[in-house]
């Protein structure tokens, strides 16, 4: 599928999928730009396709579609990520979290203010060495055994400062602690 696809109907030009087929080039641009992989963008725009017209020839009733359409792609992307056990990098989250078009309402950027900012009074509660480890583990994506030799320490103590770092912060920020490896992954910690 790409900018040569063919129109089926006259009702298309007003429906959703006739939005997206109108603005895929720049829907494949802008995902480029934000998610840096072909590849990726390859299976986004078709998993969005295949999404938007499982819809039917439905009217446009959002009042921003390119805005919902590409929003819609996003969340493709998200999903991807997670289906293949990937975490979004700080700057992928950044990115998605920038791209937007439609303005946000005004309590969700005070509840998205209110949370940055909890989660910074979280960091400052760590010691310098969690905050490192844990920017070092959830950030950069950096193995612990690659950890442990930055910082002279065993894997093993990467592991309990890493644990102490997530739990100081959801402590912060009012969330629980969710233990992703090991014996009782996936259960609040």
């Amino acid at each position: 599928m790409g900018p040569g696809v063919a129109r089926e109907a006259a009702d298309v030009e007003t429906s959703l999928l006739g939005v997206f087929l109108d603005n895929y080039d720049d829907f494949r641009r802008r995902l480029r730009r934000r998610l840096r992989s072909d590849d990726l963008v390859d299976d986004v725009m078709q998993e969005t396709y295949l999404r938007v017209e499982k819809l039917g020839p439905t009217e446009v009733r959002a009042t921003h579609p390119t805005g919902y359409l590409f929003r819609m792609a996003l969340n493709m992307a998200v999903d991807h990520h997670r289906s293949h056990g990937r975490l979004l990098t700080g700057e992928e989250v950044d990115d998605l979290i920038q791209s937007v078009d439609d303005p946000l309402d005004p309590q969700a950027v005070l509840a998205s203010r209110q949370d940055l900012e909890a989660l910074s009074h979280a960091l400052d509660a760590l010691t310098r060495r969690q905050r490192e480890i844990l920017i070092a583990a959830r950030i950069d994506e950096l193995p612990q055994a690659d950890i442990a030799a930055r910082f002279g320490i065993s894997v093993r103590m990467v592991g309990k400062e890493l644990k102490k770092a997530l739990d100081t912060c959801a402590e912060k920020v009012g969330r629980k602690s969710v233990q992703r490896f090991g014996p009782g992954a996936g259960e609040p910690s």
